[in-house]
């Protein structure tokens, strides 16, 4: 996704933006490599052996990826729109997020497809062939998929636009507070566990309901990720506030750790729980301890990376050029390999370091082969690199 990769008033610290923004999609193939090894119900391609561990990270990735992801998106969203004014703003927008949604959606989703069968005739033979005929899509039940943070990307930058005029400068003061004082950012987790708190049926081990199906997002993933996208937009107003933002990170990923144990133990039994909490004060309890652990991940990340990544690093700049291709197209490879190592009888973690092991060779090498040096690349992420044997990104991969 194209970024903009310097500004006069960021200076180098829009790389840690840059990494951050690349890693957590990069996450996304590690997260959904764990579907098909948690406890529980199948609710994946397959249902394998399952793994704690896995379980455990499957809530962690969960809770902090696309929160950190829709802030630097917030971030960079008002950058573009400063620089380039609305117009050229929302060209580049529609060309490189909401484009990719509509060409990339159809074969993507008929390749899950292909592996859903797959999946089904692995665990149930012929009998998979019997199932019933799934209902009607409507534009309450269509199918975004994974590729559904486009589609909220989107409406988060129209919602931006038509607000863009308005007086903003009331809200210096708090985005101040929040990034001055320690743990004053965890005010940011009070609307979204205000949204878990009234949802009688939110299921706690996954935290923000993802809003892949249907045309209209959930309220808590509206909530939770337009209240990250929303700090991210007003935080570049203010961007000598990012050295006090650095300065925390210690004190904020302290936090998320306990508070992040401290919810897998409330949660309780064989991590995650795919059921609500039908108990009124154990659901608010939970959610104010997700909450705050989201927050405590999302700031301590994103200021480590304020502290150690500022400087250009030609490694980092091409797994960031690379995490939105291989986020486009990761799901069916990962699920094509999740069947693939279904029979193997081997432990669930060796199973999933073989499928995170043969995805992450088969998407970077995708990227490298199709994307990088084409007119794709120039598409998806504003930039064509020639074919050079040795180029400094190629050489720091190399070694």
């Amino acid at each position: 996704m194209a970024t903009v990769l310097a500004t006069p008033s960021g200076g180098d610290r829009i790389h840690a933006f840059d990494a951050v923004r690349g890693g957590a999609l990069l996450l996304g193939v590690a997260f959904h490599a764990t579907m098909s090894f948690l406890p529980g119900p199948q609710i994946w391609v397959v249902r394998d052996a399952s793994s704690p561990l896995l379980g455990a990270l499957f809530i962690t990735l969960h809770m902090f990826r696309m929160i950190l992801f829709f802030l630097v998106a917030g971030f960079f969203g008002r950058m573009l729109a400063e620089r380039r004014g609305t117009r050229a703003f929302a060209r580049n927008r529609v060309k490189r997020v909401l484009m990719p949604l509509i060409v990339f959606w159809l074969p993507v989703s008929a390749a899950m497809l292909a592996c859903l069968m797959w999946g089904a005739a692995k665990m149930n033979g012929l009998a998979a062939a019997n199932q019933p005929s799934p209902p009607p899509t409507t534009l309450a039940s269509f199918p975004l998929g994974h590729l559904w943070f486009l589609y909220v990307l989107t409406l988060f930058y129209i919602a931006a636009l038509l607000m863009r005029r308005l007086p903003a400068g009331w809200l210096d003061a708090p985005v101040r507070f929040a990034c001055q004082r320690p743990f004053a950012g965890l005010l940011l987790s009070v609307p979204v566990i205000v949204a878990f708190a009234l949802k009688t049926d939110w299921i706690a081990s996954v935290g923000i309901p993802t809003p892949d199906t249907g045309f209209l997002p959930n309220s808590v993933a509206l909530v939770g990720f337009g209240t990250a996208f929303a700090f991210g937009w007003l935080l570049h107003r203010q961007v000598a506030l990012l050295p006090a933002l650095a300065r925390w990170w210690p004190h904020y990923l302290g936090a998320a750790v306990v508070l992040t144990i401290a919810f897998i133990i409330m949660v309780g039994g064989e991590v995650p729980v795919f059921s609500p909490e039908v108990a009124a004060e154990r659901r608010v309890a939970q959610a104010v301890v997700y909450g705050l652990s989201a927050w405590s991940w999302t700031f301590g990340l994103l200021g480590a990376a304020l502290r150690f990544l500022s400087r250009p690093n030609a490694t980092i700049r091409y797994c960031a050029d690379a995490s939105y291709w291989i986020y486009l197209v990761h799901l069916p490879v990962v699920m094509a390999l999740q069947v693939a190592v279904y029979t193997l009888a081997m432990p669930a973690l060796v199973k999933f370091m073989l499928v995170l092991a043969g995805a992450a060779i088969a998407l970077f090498a995708s990227y490298h082969l199709l994307v990088r040096h084409s007119r794709l690349g120039l598409w998806l992420n504003g930039r064509r690199y020639p074919w050079r044997a040795n180029t400094p990104a190629l050489e720091a991969v190399a070694t």
